[in-house]
């Protein structure tokens, strides 16, 4: 059964029950990956508790460097994409990796026009195979649908993209336009640019649910919760999720010196989720999304300048991924199905502690130990403390004041979630 919308318009569902969407990244699969390294990588997601794998259909502009030679137009004498002629052969082999992907029970997330395909976006000028002809699209569409349709992927109609001109918004919906008329029962969706809140009205009624991107500027530490907050506001009618948090030991954007963490991922996920992007999260290792190999060519100077990653080996074994599959597997079992943000709650002087209600219980992700302060009297509650890192559990102190309810300090040395359950006689 495909996947769809609930009624209330928070949740994606699979078989009419909660799907939390759990993601990895994988943007370069189709053209950097061989067949031997796909199993071993979907195996590993798999046993990690991932669901999805996003994946750019087109090659990726900044994938690493490959001796594998999968081109899905074909070449012209000045080395650019001739997109008149598609190469068959390249969409036959991604089809076969999608199959194994769906057979491993994985759902599809593929991108099908990245911004640097499409004219006047921010990388419409960094990449050397060429912006496809507006005439182009709809060949190329048909060969998407002709190609993964029937595997009822998630479109991703635009890949990290801004929309600069009616001409990049016209090229967007055009594909998205013919794309649902042809696969009429796969949900659609856009990635836009990291930091980017705004979506073209034409593009945003082809859309089953929104994404934003938190991104890898480290100048800004409350893009998670921040853009949430914001889309939240301007998208109330459709599920939201943070389609590209910071990514695992990815160096920070501009060109500016650092990585980011385990914790720090962790982070960006818990206050996406917690702040309204409650429908699923998206994960990422530098590494992985670009399927580096040792001893190859990335382009670290391109673009916004990311130092270079780490091997894919390496990178699949980074521990910022269980620590995702920790969480989906805490959504389901705490059933986290309705998730509604209360930061109004909060006295803390603070907004990185955020704070969101299911039903009757209440959660709080506290990235820094400290006395927790809310300006409620939480009688009849009782606090469970869980740590992200290490699985810890342990039991939060209550203390009340005439108007106010204090979780004391905990023992854990990283952040935590703290789960205030109402208790009943």
């Amino acid at each position: 059964m495909s996947l769809t919308v609930s009624s209330n318009h928070k949740m994606i569902l699979k078989d009419n029950a909660f799907f939390f969407y759990l993601a990895d990244t994988c943007w370069s699969a189709f053209t950097n990956i061989t067949d031997e390294e796909w199993e071993y990588y979907l195996n590993t997601r798999k046993v990690q508790g991932f669901n999805t794998i996003q994946i750019n259909i087109l090659p990726q502009w900044d994938a690493s460097e490959t001796n594998l030679k999968y081109f899905p137009f074909q070449i012209d004498a000045q080395g650019k994409f001739d997109y008149e002629h598609i190469n068959h052969e390249y969409f036959e082999h991604a089809r076969k990796m999608c199959v194994k992907a769906k057979e491993c029970g994985f759902e599809l997330a593929l991108v099908v026009l990245w911004c640097n395909y499409v004219p006047n976006t921010w990388a419409s000028a960094l990449y050397k195979r060429g912006i496809m002809p507006k005439e182009c699209i709809s060949s190329y569409v048909t060969k998407v649908h002709e190609t993964f349709s029937d595997l009822e992927p998630i479109y991703v109609v635009s890949g990290d993209t801004d929309f600069n001109t009616q001409e990049t918004i016209d090229y967007y919906v055009t594909a998205g336009k013919q794309l649902k008329a042809l696969a009429k029962h796969c949900l659609f969706t856009a990635h836009i640019k990291g930091r980017y809140t705004e979506l073209p009205q034409p593009l945003y009624e082809l859309m089953d649910f929104v994404f934003y991107q938190s991104g890898h500027n480290a100048q800004n530490m409350g893009m998670p919760y921040l853009l949430a907050e914001e889309m939240r506001q301007k998208y109330p009618n459709k599920p939201l999720i943070n389609s590209e948090p910071c990514y695992e030991e990815m160096g920070y954007s501009r060109k500016m010196y650092g990585r980011w963490t385990r914790f720090d991922v962790r982070r960006a996920a818990w206050m996406s989720l917690l702040s309204g992007a409650s429908a699923g999260i998206t994960y990422g290792a530098a590494g992985i999304y670009s399927w580096h190999k040792i001893n190859k060519r990335f382009g670290s100077g391109i673009g916004e300048g990311f130092d270079v990653p780490k091997c894919w080996e390496d990178a699949l074994q980074f521990l910022g991924a269980w620590d995702y599959g920790y969480i989906q597997f805490l959504f389901s079992a705490l059933k986290l199905n309705d998730l509604i943000p209360c930061q109004e709650l909060l006295v803390n002087d603070t907004k990185e502690i955020r704070i969101a209600q299911c039903h009757d219980n209440f959660y709080i992700y506290l990235p820094i130990n400290t006395t927790v302060r809310l300006n409620r009297i939480f009688n009849g509650y009782r606090a469970k403390i869980i740590d992200l890192e290490d699985r810890f559990i342990a039991n939060g102190e209550l203390t009340f004041t005439h108007d106010q309810t204090h979780i004391s300090m905990h023992r854990f040395h990283q952040d935590v979630l703290i789960v205030l359950e109402k208790m009943y006689d």
